[in-house]
């Protein structure tokens, strides 16, 4: 009988109320992991309030003592880093080395945590006005949730929850019911920290655990990643509830190719960031457009290098993608792809239909490459969550800059040039929070916010950073006179 896995809640494991629970599929196997439960309204009330119970003494640990509590949780992270990948592998179906990267800048956002002591600071001014002096102080802010989603089931998490609780905040973690057991694992380390009971919680489920998180008036703070339009969705709801959010949405990510790059070196970078995790992360390169004469040498160096590339297991070490994460995902995307087709763009490299021998119940979308693709048709406005890489053409650096700003979505564009000036002047016309200059993933460090623009980002303070900070202390401002 397959297993259902449990919540965390104030210290210790517990089920669910009963009802409904999700099944979890390795994607490339097809194989029943577990199931999900899908928590209540009443599951994530305890969580809230055991968080809430714990906030008060936790906020007066000192902070070297919180900080020193994610020394130990780093080293826990190591010694079962290989661990850590193969779940993530077995429930996502990314590759190995796609999968140790996560867990790699997990860790770097560990690292970040560690550094609150000294990010928590803050300033102050004698003699403001006469014998007073005035200064700033960061408190901790209190009950803090994610919601996170399946792309990324390690690494996200912990874009939030090592920080939120380094500046004193108890927190509550909902992952995607469709990849929770890297989840699980994690709370398994966390468990073993010993911290206080209530300082991290697990709720397991769908929308009925993040509505109540939403709408729950002890939940300080929402941090959410996934799609556009449930992003907005999360935006409107915590605002409506008084919450602070910060919703980071889904993108369009272009990449404009000049006449003087180096085409061959520029598609082994924009090959990663298309086809990486089978182009599910928000960061994947959608569209590439190649500006004047770099256009066709760009289409035939694409359209060898993708039909190269294996697509197989994860676990198999030597498999260059992997699978997408289940079956509907597989329907979505080569109903896209067909569609593409039917507004007239070219299929130059055709991923539907693909099987893998001795996995045929796998979720298998092979790398696409589509040319010819037009403005304000599917391919050129629309996110995919897939393994398929779009072809438009421009006629110059400025019509390239227009294209790209046309979208709707902000979150990444890059360009591979060796000009500085049009290296210069995309970084400062290009409207997309984060920016690469011969970089095709210009995914921020931990110590950087991910940034994202227009309808790639709901809020106001971005995760990472010092706008985590920001986002998880409550500033108090102090003017002391003595006589």
């Amino acid at each position: 009988m397959t297993r259902t896995i449990q919540n965390y809640v104030d210290g210790g494991w517990v089920d669910a109320s009963p009802g409904a629970s999700i099944p979890v599929h390795d994607p490339a196997t097809g194989q029943l992991l577990a199931h999900c439960p899908d928590s209540t309204a009443a599951d994530v009330d305890m969580a809230v309030r055991a968080a809430r119970a714990a906030f008060d003494e936790w906020r007066s640990t000192p902070v070297l003592v919180r900080a020193q509590f994610m020394h130990h949780f780093k080293v826990m992270v190591e010694e079962r880093f290989e661990d850590i990948a193969q779940i993530v592998v077995r429930e996502h179906g990314k590759t190995m080395d796609e999968a140790r990267g996560e867990v790699r800048r997990g860790v770097e956002s560990i690292d970040f945590a560690m550094s609150v002591p000294v990010l928590m600071r803050s300033d102050g001014l004698e003699d403001i006005s006469s014998g007073i002096d005035e200064t700033t102080v960061r408190q901790p802010a209190g009950v803090f949730a994610a919601i996170t989603p399946f792309n990324f089931p390690f690494m996200v998490p912990l874009w939030f929850l090592p920080t939120a609780i380094a500046c004193g905040n108890p927190f509550i973690l909902k992952p995607s019911p469709q990849t929770p057991l890297s989840a699980e694992l994690l709370f398994e380390l966390l468990d073993e920290l010993d911290l206080p009971e209530g300082v991290v919680n697990l709720v397991h489920g769908g929308v009925p655990s993040a509505a109540a998180l939403m709408e729950h008036p002890e939940v300080t703070g929402v941090s959410f990643v996934g799609s556009s339009p449930v992003a907005k969705i999360i935006y409107q709801t915590c605002t409506r509830n008084g919450k602070r959010v910060q919703a980071q949405g889904g993108a369009k990510n272009y990449i404009a190719v000049m006449p003087d790059a180096n085409i061959q070196a520029s598609v082994s970078n924009i090959l990663g960031a298309a086809y990486g995790c089978a182009g599910q992360r928000c960061l994947a390169a959608a569209v590439a457009v190649g500006v004047g004469d770099a256009y066709d040498q760009l289409k035939d160096e694409l359209a060898k290098q993708v039909s190269e590339l294996k697509v197989g297991y994860g676990l198999d070490e030597t498999t260059q993608m992997g699978t997408v994460i289940s079956a509907d995902a597989k329907q979505r995307i080569e109903s896209m792809i067909a569609q593409s087709q039917a507004e007239g763009a070219d299929i130059v490299v055709d991923g539907r239909g693909l099987q893998v021998a001795g996995y045929e119940d796998g979720a298998w979308v092979g790398p696409t490459l589509i040319a010819g693709v037009r403005p304000n048709t599917l391919m050129a406005t629309e996110e995919v969550f897939g393994p398929v890489l779009s072809l438009m053409k421009a006629a110059d650096f400025d019509e390239a800059v227009d294209i790209i700003n046309q979208s709707r979505f902000g979150n990444a564009a890059s360009i591979f040039t060796s000009n500085g000036r049009h290296a210069r002047e995309f970084k400062y016309s290009v409207n997309a929070g984060n920016i690469g200059v011969n970089i095709g993933v210009a995914a921020p460090s931990a110590s950087f916010p991910f940034g994202g623009q227009k309808d790639s980002f709901f809020g106001d303070l971005h995760g990472q950073g010092m706008d985590s900070i920001e986002f998880y202390t409550e500033r108090k401002i102090v003017i002391e006179r003595w006589v």
